[in-house]
């Protein structure tokens, strides 16, 4: 463990550390687009943050590299080097869509090709645990489709969700942490080397989204765009896929003793196939709707509008703030639920707590559809928001202005009424003032 926080700490520092240059790079190159219908912000921010988060990746693989405990990752396995060429492809396309407005087709077929790439150096998904059935093991192509439709619909899933500051960052981080805890105790507590790979993919996952968030949180003073949003999900990916069709399910020996026992067994086993869609479970939401959505329209599904669920929330009501931390909560609620039913599946403490803190969720989503108000004797220490209104008071009745007697005065030279006879003249007169 103290491996892998030393690569997450050194990750994160290292995307902290480079985040600032990138940012004024970024703004001497022009990557800042003109503000779009869709795009939340109100000024012209820069893109690019994926350079400062690619580094910090590089980092965090050369570094594990050259630890004790962790060096055995690179020498017993190629997913280390599969993930870098993926990642750095897709890297690349990402930069030259930030810069250039790449074409959704093209990045399609970056995204495609990036798989392919890791499938040819190992990282493939080899069999699945089914429940009910047991181990099946699948064929080349039925590997290599599996995996790279896994890595696409991932990748376009953190994309989607990226539309406010430390959105996608956020909830990436949040469901790698629970997935890092799965992972860490397949390889520790079960003694299985062949979740070493995955473990450390999600602690420098981590590592990129905590270095980069302090530089993205509201309100953003750069954005990660495509470069950091598709490499982040395809690193998402690529963990997913390294323990869901990498450990062998039969090193647990689930099929010894009772069928009640060796269902419990098997829990840490068939959690893969839930786990992964679990962490990218709000995004793959929001990227299905999104689809059925713009299709429904007859768009394309890649159009871009303003019917995410993130969207949303701001049309419901909630600042962007809110918005941001709501969708935290979910995340952490599915992904952190999911590892503990993994861990504890009979206990009915967990279930319980996961219904009330769902309950919890949706209060919060509909916060803005009622205006609590505090007790009066409350009101002093709640914010003014929640302080009940106190009547305007009533206008004072207007009183008419009591309008003088004027005497109406003949026209002067060319209608003015400013030459004519002045009424002074007279009231001196009357005063005995000579004439």
């Amino acid at each position: 463990m103290r491996d892998y926080l030393l690569t997450l700490c050194v990750t994160a520092a290292v995307t902290y550390l480079l985040t600032g240059p990138v940012r004024k790079f970024a703004i001497a190159t022009g990557a800042m687009p003109e503000i779009r219908a869709r795009d939340v912000h109100r000024e012209p921010t820069p893109r690019l943050g994926g350079i400062a988060m690619f580094f910090g990746l590089c980092a965090g693989l050369l570094v594990a590299d050259h630890l004790q405990n962790l060096n055995s990752v690179f020498d017993q396995s190629n997913e280390p080097r599969a993930l870098l060429s993926g990642a750095a492809l897709i890297w690349l396309i990402g930069v030259l869509d930030d810069k250039f407005e790449l074409d959704a087709l093209i990045k399609l077929g970056a995204q495609m090709i990036s798989a392919g790439v890791m499938v040819a150096q190992g990282l493939t998904i080899l069999w699945l645990p089914i429940p009910g059935v047991g181990t099946v093991a699948l064929t080349q192509w039925q590997g290599t489709l599996l995996t790279v439709a896994l890595v696409v619909l991932t990748i376009n899933a953190v994309n989607f969700v990226d539309g406010l500051d430390g959105l996608a960052a956020g909830m990436v981080c949040i469901a790698t942490g629970a997935f890092f805890l799965y992972a860490y105790r397949l390889w520790y507590g079960y003694t299985i080397e062949a979740a070493a790979p995955a473990t450390l993919f999600a602690a420098i996952l981590m590592g990129m989204c905590l270095g980069f968030l302090p530089h993205n949180m509201h309100p953003a003073r750069i954005f990660m765009g495509d470069s950091g949003s598709m490499l982040i999900g395809l690193i998402l990916a690529a963990s997913a896929i390294s323990i869901t069709g990498q450990v062998d399910p039969d090193t647990l020996k689930i099929f010894e003793g009772s069928t009640r026992e060796a269902t419990h067994a098997a829990l840490p086993v068939f959690i893969p196939l839930i786990l992964p869609l679990t962490i990218i479970a709000i995004p793959m939401t929001d990227l299905v709707l999104a689809i059925v959505r713009r299709t429904w329209k007859g768009q394309s599904p890649f159009a871009a509008d303003r019917g995410h669920l993130h969207h949303r929330l701001l049309e419901i009501g909630h600042s962007h703030s809110r918005a941001v931390l709501i969708m935290y909560f979910w995340s952490a609620l599915i992904a952190f639920g999911a590892l503990a039913y993994s861990v504890h599946s009979t206990s009915m403490w967990i279930v319980l707590a996961i219904t009330a803190l769902s309950a919890l969720g949706l209060v919060l989503l509909l916060l803005p559809r009622f205006s609590p108000r505090a007790p009066r004797w409350a009101e002093a220490v709640v914010p003014p928001r929640y302080r009940r209104r106190k009547p305007l008071p009533e206008p004072e009745p207007e009183h008419a202005a009591v309008e003088e007697e004027r005497v109406p005065v003949p026209a002067g030279l060319h209608g003015s009424t400013a030459i004519g006879h002045r009424s002074r003249f007279s009231d001196r007169r009357k005063a005995g003032t000579p004439s």
